[in-house]
């Protein structure tokens, strides 16, 4: 019988307890480990994150070369780190649910999708052999219902979530057996009617914040 790798991520049960929220774990998937999240963000807050974002987006851009592509079409924003004191509240609560110290945290991105925008199938760890500090885990919050498509579709796995306010995916791929981290191959699909709103957070290897 194979031994289950270790993962980053250290709840068992139903439920995740951080200082400020009670988060429900709907669906879990251990190899590579992709958990579906509930009440991660409240309403007011989804509300909030849209509304500071909303006049800072700009076209997205692909990995570390800063292209702009037609493989990702939706436009997006980066907040400073711990910006005011709600990023910082949802800062320390992602840091808490994620098992990763918030100095190892990417700042916190806004993405934004109109009908038709997608983001084809890729990576969130960097393929070179030269990074030094890659991330390691992914959390990706929804911030509105989608009326029609938008799903983060993982392809290798053939399985999809459903964008769904408040609630998140969380995935991770740190593991030794590379294939288990190929696997979390994963595209935004397009949107059909509507749009949609997401927050996502990237954690690093090793310390990547100045705090």
């Amino acid at each position: 019988m194979a031994m289950i790798e270790q993962t980053i991520f250290n709840s068992i049960g139903n439920k995740i307890i951080t200082k400020d929220r009670e988060i429900p774990v709907v669906a879990r998937m251990d190899e590579p480990l992709i958990l579906i999240l509930d009440n991660v963000l409240s309403y007011s807050e989804c509300d909030s994150l849209i509304d500071l974002a909303n006049n800072r987006m700009q076209r997205a851009k692909i990995g570390n070369s800063h292209v702009v592509s037609n493989f990702r079409t939706s436009s997006n924003m980066f907040f400073e780190e711990s910006e005011n004191e709600m990023i910082q509240k949802i800062e320390t609560r992602i840091s808490e649910l994620m098992n990763i110290p918030i100095s190892h945290a990417e700042p916190l991105q806004i993405l934004h999708y109109k009908v038709g925008e997608q983001y084809h199938p890729h990576f969130d760890y960097f393929t070179s052999e030269n990074v030094v500090n890659n991330r390691i885990s992914t959390l990706v919050m929804y911030l509105n219902d989608v009326e029609k498509g938008g799903e983060t579709h993982f392809p290798s796995l053939r399985f999809s979530v459903t964008p769904k306010k408040g609630s998140a995916v969380y995935f991770e791929y740190f593991y030794n057996d590379n294939c288990l981290n190929e696997l979390t191959l994963h595209a935004g699909k397009p949107v059909e009617v509507g749009d949609k709103w997401v927050a996502t957070q990237w954690m690093r290897r090793q310390r990547y914040r100045n705090v």
